[in-house]
């Protein structure tokens, strides 16, 4: 009957494995190594999700408030300029792919009100068009984009910008182009007075310490770019077809080439490539360090398998006296140790799952609570902490453990398998 129990390879080993595992020691310090690397994965499992989740919700904000201002495609031609923008306009709306688009001009300028002088992008916009490619409408701090229009020459600029120069709403602000137009006393710069009439905060200091919109007829007649523009903003459906789409678009446009005007199409991912890898790098480091708290907790199964083994050394001879062989012993106490694993890894991952979920809820609370801010809105544009819970990262993590954890258990459980039945009841 004993040998019809053993030949079920499969259950005798799990039996004997989780009635080891539920077994009250006579060494309680087995125990408490056990429980301790239980809670170590746990915690190392939790924390991973939880900060990868963190990073994530970092990048999406950030990515959202680039794309405030930036567009996910653009369209330019030779030297800065565009010609015939209208036709190629009406030509992307036809994608399938394309959701609205808007033509620019972009150019260096300075900017003077009082005693201030500041360098910045000026970019001339069409207000209609331009909301329907970027967020930027729902960034102002104080009036509207549509306070934009062509002859009047009026001007929003970033908050920090106009903190800067010191200028308000209302306020009269000289804008100077780089070219210059000659004159009988020679060459000097041209000079136009613009009307502040709004302010945007994007919370990205590149863009609110840096950039100026004006309408783009006063962009064309300040930089004199005639029916021209520097290019072409498109808004996707799908922000990270973007790169796929771009070279559909411009093979399609440089289709047949032509020698007097050249399309270039560039992306979102492109324009701000370094800033995306060094997040995504930061993201990968963070995830190699905090793994390496997994396999601490995971190896410390290693200690509790080889004194569970020592425990051990009179029932595994019985075992193997009644026919038992060494495999079926490696199996038992791989059981033993992978079962400390996967309750460690699972508790962990609900654990950093549910805060995960929940991180908007829990920083304000500690918050109040310890009376601290953990991002304070006088230093950090981004003042909540952001979650974003990408259940990819949750597989990769409980699969990493439990591997790990997995893995301790090999050589204890081969030490185990290894011990001569008649050395071990010697003394017994």
């Amino acid at each position: 009957m004993l040998q019809s129990v053993v030949s079920k390879f499969s259950t005798f080993e799990l039996l004997i494995g989780l009635r080891y595992t539920r077994a009250k020691r006579k060494n309680h310090f087995i125990s408490f190594i056990s429980l301790t690397s239980m809670v170590g994965i746990a915690l190392g499992v939790a924390a991973l999700i939880v900060v990868l989740s963190v990073m994530n919700g970092f990048q999406k904000e950030l990515r959202t408030r680039i794309l405030g201002v930036a567009s996910h495609l653009e369209i330019t031609g030779n030297n800065n300029q565009l010609n015939g923008w209208q036709a190629i306009v009406d030509s992307t709306l036809k994608q399938p792919h394309v959701l609205a688009s808007a033509p620019y001009i972009s150019a260096q300028g300075m900017l003077s009100y009082d005693q201030g002088v500041q360098g910045a992008i000026i970019r001339g916009v069409l207000p209609s068009a331009e909301n329907q490619v970027a967020d930027l409408g729902k960034h102002m701090k104080a009036g509207q984009l549509s306070n934009l229009r062509a002859g009047e020459f009026g001007i929003v600029l970033g908050a920090d910008l106009a903190y800067n120069l010191g200028a308000q709403i209302g306020d009269k602000v000289v804008v100077m182009a780089p070219q210059g137009q000659f004159t009988p006393t020679g060459v000097v710069p041209r000079l136009k007075q613009f009307t502040l009439v709004g302010l945007f905060q994007i919370g990205m200091y590149e863009y609110d310490a840096g950039l100026a919109l004006i309408h783009i007829d006063d962009a064309a007649k300040l930089y004199r770019m005639g029916q021209s523009v520097s290019g072409v903003r498109l808004k996707l459906d799908e922000l990270f077809d973007a790169p796929t789409i771009s070279t559909m678009i411009a093979t399609q446009l440089n289709t047949p080439p032509d020698p007097n005007q050249q399309y270039f199409v560039t992306d979102w991912t492109q324009q701000h490539a370094n800033f995306f890898k060094a997040v995504q790098m930061e993201k990968r480091v963070m995830f190699i360090i905090l793994t390496l708290i997994v396999a601490v907790a995971a190896f410390n199964i290693v200690s509790t398998l080889v004194m569970a083994v020592t425990d051990k050394r009179a029932d595994i001879a019985i075992l193997r006296t009644l026919g038992a062989s060494p495999r079926s012993i490696m199996t038992i106490f791989i059981v033993q140790g992978a079962l400390i694993g996967i309750i460690g890894t699972v508790l962990g991952a609900l654990f950093g799952i549910i805060i995960a979920l929940n991180i908007d809820t829990i920083i304000p609370l500690i918050e109040r609570l310890f009376h601290v801010q953990f991002l304070a809105k006088d230093v950090y544009y981004i003042s909540d902490l952001p979650s974003d819970l990408v259940w990819s990262d949750v597989t990769t993590i409980v699969i990493v453990s439990l591997i790990l954890s997995l893995v301790a258990t090999l050589y204890p459980s081969w030490k185990a398998s290894k011990i001569n039945p008649a050395e071990a009841l010697r003394y017994e």
